[in-house]
Order: structure tokens, then C-alpha cells, then sequence
């Protein structure tokens, strides 16, 4: 694997983490919203994100409640 280049400027490289970051959570809401619409589990989604259900939970459920996502009990 080959080392990211960073541009020249800090303020550039970091503008690029922040982006990245950004579509990172969106790619994950987008993902996460999906799989409970599709029936999963807290503790699947936690097991494909790596981290635990109590986290998932934590940071997912307001939004997608929000959004009309009927969320499954255990």
C-alpha cells in the first residue's frame, strides 16, 4: 500500500480529513439505515461496524426513530 500525499499546505490536508470524515459518517448513516430497514439487529449492525451494539445505539437511534425507521428489540 502505497502512503496518501498530502497537498502542500496544512490547512488543505486537514480541509481533506474533515471531507473525508464527513462522508464517512454519511456513508455509515446511509448504511446503518438500510440494514434496519431491512430487519436487522442492533448487534449485527454493531458486529459489521466492529463497534458495540450500546454504541450503534447510542449515535443511530434518535435519527432513524426521526426518520420513521421501526427499530427492532433485541
Amino acid at each position: 500500500m502505497s502512503e496518501a500525499k498530502f497537498p502542500n499546505q496544512p490547512a488543505d490536508g486537514l480541509a481533506a480529513v474533515v471531507a473525508l470524515r464527513r462522508l464517512a459518517d454519511q456513508l455509515e448513516n446511509a448504511a446503518v439505515e438500510q440494514a434496519m430497514r431491512a430487519g436487522w439487529s442492533w448487534p449485527q449492525v454493531a458486529e459489521a461496524l466492529g463497534v458495540t451494539r450500546q454504541a450503534v445505539h447510542k449515535k443511530h437511534a434518535k435519527r432513524l426513530i426521526a426518520a420513521g425507521v421501526r427499530l427492532r428489540r433485541r
